[in-house]
């Protein structure tokens, strides 16, 4: 299996000058396509998520990730394209029917991916209540689910703040998670069924309390 050298030297960064705590490596599958439902308290945690998983995880990433001009724009472009990130513009949902179906061709070719159940980041550090589009990938595609709990990443750059804090940061990594695979036409109360088992067992390995409803981004408050 080839490791992508930006990969490389990005987990080594944030192994040496974050020192984390990762458990659960061993739960990642070996082989086959897979995804990665995590909790979502910062900006990094994707490049966490990327860095430290022992195969690549695509997750969906601002446009502007690929196309910012200089060095450093060249760098960036370098590294999501290397870990496999997928980009969107500004504004569109990563959990429509478009997306979705993007992700399903990625896991078709046996490659995992990424997905934050609550949508958004979360900035008063409750857990909210999943949205659908992993219960709907978990029932269509039949693969396993990996839930992942971070636990100290909002610390990095807190909410609302600009500033970058080196501060160690801990990542779960849960037991894979089985369902059935009924395909793409499934009731709704399945994959809401579905929905909320992945997001307690996120909620176990992150230890947050929960919200009773969903997470809204601020730009819809």
């Amino acid at each position: 299996m080839r490791i992508d050298p930006l990969k490389a030297v990005a987990a080594t960064l944030i192994k040496t000058v974050l020192r984390p705590t990762v458990t659960g490596l061993e739960n990642v599958p070996k082989e086959g396509g897979f995804v990665v439902a995590s909790n979502h308290l910062s900006f990094f945690d994707s490049v966490i998520i990327q860095a430290l998983m022992p195969r690549k995880v695509s997750f969906f990433a601002k446009a502007e990730y690929f196309t910012t001009p200089g060095i450093k724009g060249r760098f960036m472009k370098a590294f999501f394209t290397g870990v496999g990130s997928i980009p969107v513009q500004r504004g569109e949902q990563a959990a429509s029917v478009a997306a979705l179906d993007q992700l399903v061709e990625i896991l078709d070719k046996g490659d995992g991916v990424g997905i934050y159940p609550e949508g958004t980041r979360s900035r008063d550090g409750l857990l909210y209540r999943g949205r659908t589009g992993v219960g709907w990938l978990a029932l269509t595609t039949g693969v396993p689910v990996v839930p992942v709990g971070l636990i100290g990443t909002d610390k990095l750059q807190p909410a609302g703040s600009n500033r970058i804090r080196l501060h160690r940061f801990t990542m779960h990594i849960g037991e894979p998670l089985h369902f059935d695979h009924p395909g793409a036409k499934h009731p709704l109360p399945m994959r809401r069924k579905v929905t909320d088992e992945i997001v307690d067992a996120i909620a176990e390995l992150s230890g947050q309390e929960r919200a009773a409803g969903y997470n809204q981004s601020p730009s819809v408050e």
